[in-house]
């Protein structure tokens, strides 16, 4: 009878397995994500009086009104309000929808240009948002708030890069960043990128008829805003990238 062959073993490998986390984000995002409900939270607290709380928005929120008149005859709130508007919401769904939607497209390009760049493209971009709205609304008193507008900036920094490149090759989600940033013309040129901005705008302009997809339909939501942060990124995000453009090319046919 001939001798039963035991199963080979094979070494095992000292290293310890890595486990891939579930929600991968980058330092940044987490802590944007961790500002917005802290503030949230904040300005929910349950002993606040309807004083305080009218102070606080006053205070934080961007109103159009401040900029027709001079400056030099009120506070300082014009100064930072451009910026402080974006950390505030106005409820539940209101702050959860656009934690997800930050989540989603933040995340690329923060991985792509860095934690201080994206500090300074929330900024800026928040500003861009705001003052589109201003100059649509010029004078008006009404409060604008919510983070809405640096996350419609976000999906137009991410058009010029984390869709799937012209020549063919298609990274995973994790690693868009990775892709050569096109030029205005050659995302303009892209079938993906194109059909993302016509239901982008649709989209806005549902909601410019009062018809909300998602989200709270009961307060205003300011469409004009999510277009201004758009284009920003959209036309601007060359100026943060940190890696330089690569053409591209369509792929060329391969011989037979």
């Amino acid at each position: 009878m001939d001798d039963e062959q035991l199963p080979r073993q094979e070494p095992e490998d000292p290293r310890p397995q890595q486990r891939v986390p579930a929600f991968n984000l980058p330092p940044v995002i987490l802590a944007s994500l961790a500002v917005l409900i802290i503030v949230f939270a904040v300005m929910n607290l349950p002993w606040w009086s309807d004083e305080t709380l009218n102070w606080l928005y006053f205070t934080f929120s961007f109103i159009p009104a401040r900029y027709a008149f001079p400056l030099s005859q009120q506070g300082l709130e014009w100064l930072w309000t451009p910026v402080t508007y974006s950390l505030l919401h106005g409820g539940i769904e209101h702050i959860v929808f656009n934690s997800l939607w930050l989540m989603v497209f933040a995340a690329p390009v923060a991985r792509r240009i860095g934690g201080t760049r994206y500090v300074i493209f929330w900024i800026l971009s928040s500003a861009a948002s705001a003052f589109m709205h201003a100059a649509l609304y010029w004078g008006d008193q009404t409060l604008l708030i919510g983070a809405s507008g640096v996350v419609s900036a976000l999906m137009g920094a991410a058009c010029r890069f984390a869709f799937p490149a012209m020549d063919g090759r298609r990274l995973p989600m994790r690693e868009a960043h990775l892709n050569p940033r096109l030029t205005i013309l050659d995302s303009l040129r892209s079938r993906t990128v194109v059909a993302y901005i016509v239901m982008w705008v649709a989209g806005n302009a549902l909601v410019a008829f009062g018809i909300t997809l998602a989200g709270d339909s009961s307060q205003p939501v300011a469409w004009d805003a999510h277009i201004g942060g758009f284009l920003f990124g959209f036309l601007l995000f060359s100026l943060f990238d940190r890696q330089p453009s690569i053409e591209v090319h369509e792929p060329a046919p391969f011989d037979e």
